[in-house]
């Protein structure tokens, strides 16, 4: 009798989007005629920069020729794209090119990542979090029943306008902090100070910080780090995940990377010091074959002059398309934050309205989809998030349907 991980019972019934996906799904079949307009699931519209594309197109004729042809290719990525990640991302953090590990997501790797560590670590999640990081501990074994909106061995550390969206450090010491910023789904920043602070309290407590900076790229604000690297002593004590989806448009090229610090070290039952580096470029070569070599050099491609200055146009278009949000929120009395260093605005449903009930309103009167803040996570409740990432035309159009709702 074949039996199952029994962990996976003890995620909650529904996973966030596909809920939201469901929901849109019935009401479109219901609705034929109406136009829906997307603002909730943080997929792009922008097509890849055409730097990308010119390389992925000489890539694809090297495949033709037996002489250029290219099979399996490093499980850790090309040395050609590590390098131009070296330069360009990382240039005087002392970050090496063996230290980048090139991966198809930076999701596939928040959840691979469990991997090296024992179960028995206990985690620690902003709260509201990005989805993946609390399911994949789950599946893992890591996080203990679910009671009351909450798994029993994981700590919560919430993220409110009574904080100010500055997450305290937690009493109870956590092995493993989850930070996520710019933050999804509030939007929010922390300064070089507030984020030294984290990396303070992780060396003091032997712990390890899973640091997504998948969104780095919005910011435009001074003194907002990018990088974790940023902040002296990071490379003991955090991973660094990135990712060119947002930025690049490859949420369907898949293409992200992750940096393991060689100085970066845990310990076995017998209390001795394994190198992570180590333990997840075997995990690497056993489990993953790599991204093609296509994608990486379209990857690549963004490091170039042309690269530069069409991500950047695209990142202006979506900040745009934020500050129409923003501006439209506010002519409607709603309270909004984020959508200046991200390309999320995290509102607060107005008149206390559930936000599922604030989902089922837009949609049904404003045919706006949106993302309910409680499938964030308890402290999501009564928040409702915002993506800038439709066309310009859309989200003016979903903000003028929302500012004639009655609220």
């Amino acid at each position: 009798m074949v039996k199952i991980n029994e962990n996976f019972k003890d995620l909650k019934e529904n996973y966030l989007f596909s809920t939201v996906a469901k929901k849109v799904s019935e009401f479109q079949e219901k609705n034929p005629n109406k136009k829906v307009i997307k603002l909730g699931i943080g997929d792009v519209t922008r097509p890849i920069p055409n730097s990308c594309i010119k390389a992925m197109k000489r890539a694809l004729d090297e495949m033709s020729n037996s002489k250029t042809f290219r099979g399996y290719g490093p499980e850790q990525g090309y040395e050609f794209l590590r390098k131009a990640i070296v330069d360009n991302e990382y240039k005087n953090l002392g970050i090496d090119i063996d230290e980048i590990f090139i991966s198809d997501g930076a999701k596939c790797d928040c959840g691979n990542i469990v991997d090296l560590f024992d179960k028995d670590n206990k985690i620690a999640i902003t709260d509201p979090v990005y989805p993946v990081y609390l399911d994949t501990n789950v599946m893992a074994g890591r996080a203990g029943e679910y009671i009351n909106n909450k798994y029993s061995k994981v700590i919560y550390i919430p993220l409110t306008e009574e904080n100010n969206f500055i997450p305290d450090m937690s009493k109870e010491i956590p092995d493993i902090i989850y930070l996520c910023f710019p933050n999804n789904p509030t939007g929010t920043v922390l300064t070089k100070e507030q984020l030294k602070l984290w990396v303070d309290y992780a060396k003091e407590n032997n712990s390890i910080i899973m640091f997504d900076a998948a969104y780095c790229e919005f910011i435009t604000q001074k003194d907002i780090p990018k990088s974790i690297y940023e902040i002296e002593g990071a490379k003991e004590v955090a991973i660094e995940f990135k990712s060119y989806s947002k930025t690049a448009g490859f949420t369907g090229i898949r293409c992200a990377y992750t940096v393991v610090p060689k100085t970066l070290f845990a310990w076995d039952k017998n209390k001795e010091k394994i190198q992570l580096n180590k333990l997840w470029n075997r995990r690497q070569c056993t489990k993953f074959n790599g991204v093609s070599y296509i994608t990486q050099r379209g990857a690549e491609a963004i490091y170039t002059k042309e690269g530069k200055n069409e991500i950047k146009e695209n990142i202006n278009y979506y900040m745009n398309n934020a500050r129409i949000i923003l501006k439209g929120l506010k002519e409607k009395n709603i309270v909004a934050y984020g959508g200046i260093n991200s390309p999320y605005v995290w509102l607060k449903t107005p008149n206390n309205i559930s936000s599922w009930d604030f989902f089922d309103k837009l949609l049904l009167e404003a045919n706006v989809v949106g993302t309910p803040g409680e499938g964030f996570g308890p402290s999501g409740e009564g928040y409702f998030r915002l993506t800038a990432f439709g066309s310009k035309e859309n989200t003016i159009e979903a903000m003028d349907r929302i500012k004639s709702m009655k609220i």
